[in-house]
């Protein structure tokens, strides 16, 4: 199974509770105004990487990371993909996982595969990025996108903690920015 992604960072303190291991989909087709992941659009971008080699990645981390973050792009518009990275998590690791979606809950209910993923991850946040709304707080970019913990592992106050901004450099000095600050930081707002 191939997934095609956009970009992978190993540890990020801005996706969630702990360090976290962030995988970013390629593709999109929801056209948030303003979307701060725009590179993430286009379907022919990003690179085809196995599941496998993920896998692979994923345990050479070790207990560096607290969990799995899965972005995009949208990850469930690549749903037999993102169902397959979900299940190889769980059974191959005790991380927690967690989905960024511009589909609301409901939306993604509606497919077979997709209540698959919902029924393996730790936490959903869900909803189109508003501009309008921006929010920069809690995992969530705009106020109109909702947190649902869908298995205990999180609370609200341990996402409200999460730093909502980082900049990372790679060995290869590549350049990251992430996090919900992301506009502010870029100067979008």
């Amino acid at each position: 199974m191939d997934i095609r992604t956009h970009n992978i960072i190993r540890n990020s303190a801005a996706n969630g509770p702990g360090l976290r291991y962030v995988i970013w989909f390629q593709g999109c087709t929801l056209g948030c105004r303003d979307c701060f992941n725009a590179d993430t659009h286009e379907w022919d971008g990003g690179r085809l990487l196995s599941l496998k080699d993920i896998m692979a990645d994923i345990h050479l981390q070790g207990e560096a990371i607290a969990g799995v973050t899965i972005s995009g792009g949208e990850p469930f518009q690549q749903p037999a993909s993102l169902l397959a990275l979900v299940e190889a998590v769980r059974a191959e690791t005790d991380l927690s996982i967690i989905v960024f979606s511009g589909y609301r809950k409901e939306e993604i209910e509606h497919n077979p595969l997709c209540e698959g993923v919902l029924g393996g991850i730790d936490v959903l946040v869900a909803g189109r990025y508003v501009p309008a709304r921006y929010l920069g707080h809690g995992l969530r970019g705009s106020s109109n996108q909702v947190l649902h913990f869908l298995s205990g592992r999180y609370t609200q106050e341990q996402c409200d903690a999460v730093p909502e901004a980082e900049i990372t450099i790679s060995l290869g000095g590549e350049v990251s920015v992430t996090g919900v600050q992301v506009p502010v930081i870029a100067g979008w707002n």
